[in-house]
């Protein structure tokens, strides 16, 4: 993982982000979770923005962008998007401009979702946000709001969904080896490290960065809440690779080493299933924490799911919270009640 030290990166995290046992949940949850014990990733614990996985990322892809002398920060997603919100924090605090292309690809129309949540930080933190029809290309888009702003003089970067290019998963390479050396100072080995799937970049760097330290890749399982299952395996492979090459190019991954579970996506992306509401109100009641409702919801409802099979009876589990707190706003419908 030494390769890691030699590749620039923005500080945007305040240290390691902390493993917690989530006891009570254990204790209220009885036979639903098969035995296994469960622990948090706490990753929506960093400051910055609001906090959540993408600042893993967008450490690189900022230490990327200045390097190249760029005055602008442009990047895509939908339009309540964690990556979107997170990159204009990032973009203020790097002291760079930020554009958002956002694109309409989840079917609410309430004014919730269309002007609160993290739409209403995007506009705090100072971003341009252009608002995209339904059915246009947000990278499209992307590219030719850069070639107009480099016309003017500016010096744009694009990044794309998600910020998972192989150098963004490198924010989350080095999350594996923050697991790896919690792990080493707890004295235990989690069966399995269990997070959401959008853009596949940090299943990706998860994965590549135990591959890099020669540990086990596919003790990392994702769920898919984004795209179907075949095309999201196929990105997190691509992604994996091309990660691990930054690192460790003598290595490879093998055709079983990415798991990808396609059960929790629901009708949709963005579309609230009845498993993730569940599993939202049953970590907010017993630990008071909690998931959102587009990501980390579903997949831990996943979990869930997997842990009534016994599969990971005396097993120790990692869930790795990735943020997105601010969607919770945009979904009041579909979170309020019982």
């Amino acid at each position: 993982m030494s390769a890691l030290d030699g590749i620039a990166r923005f500080p945007l995290l305040e240290g390691t982000t902390p493993v917690q046992r989530l006891s009570r949940l254990e204790a209220r949850a009885g036979d639903l979770l098969g035995g296994a014990r469960l622990y948090a990733k706490r990753d929506d614990l960093m400051g910055l923005g609001g906090g959540g996985n993408k600042l893993r990322k967008l450490e690189y892809l900022l230490a990327d962008a200045q390097a190249r002398g760029c005055d602008t920060f442009i990047t895509t997603g939908g339009l309540q998007s964690n990556h979107a919100r997170q990159s204009a924090a990032a973009a203020a605090r790097a002291g760079l401009a930020c554009e958002l292309m956002l694109a309409d690809v989840v079917p609410r129309h309430d004014a919730a979702y269309r002007g609160n949540g993290n739409l209403l930080l995007d506009d705090l933190f100072g971003a341009t946000v252009h608002r995209l029809p339904v059915g246009a290309d947000p990278l499209a888009a992307a590219q030719a709001r850069a070639q107009e702003l480099a016309a003017e003089g500016r010096r744009p970067y694009v990044v794309g969904n998600g910020g998972s290019s192989p150098l963004g998963c490198l924010g989350y390479a080095r999350c594996a080896a923050e697991i790896l050396q919690q792990e080493e100072e707890a004295g235990l080995r989690f069966e399995a490290i269990v997070v959401a799937n959008g853009s596949s970049g940090t299943h990706a760097g998860l994965a590549a960065g135990l591959a890099a330290a020669g540990d086990d890749p596919a003790r990392v399982l994702s769920f898919t809440v984004l795209a179907p299952l075949d095309e999201a395996l196929a990105e997190t492979r691509r992604l994996a690779a091309a990660a691990l090459q930054l690192l460790a190019p003598d290595r490879c991954l093998g055709a079983d080493d990415i798991r990808v579970d396609g059960s929790q996506r629901g009708e949709a992306y963005g579309a609230p299933t009845a498993a993730m509401v569940d599993a939202l109100r049953l970590l907010a009641r017993t630990e008071g924490l909690l998931l959102d409702p587009v990501y980390s919801g579903k997949a831990f409802a996943g979990l869930l799911d997997r842990a009534k099979s016994g599969g990971w009876r005396d097993k120790a589990v990692l869930f790795v919270m990735t943020g997105g707190t601010p969607g919770l706003f945009a979904y009041p419908d579909a979170l309020s009640g019982n």
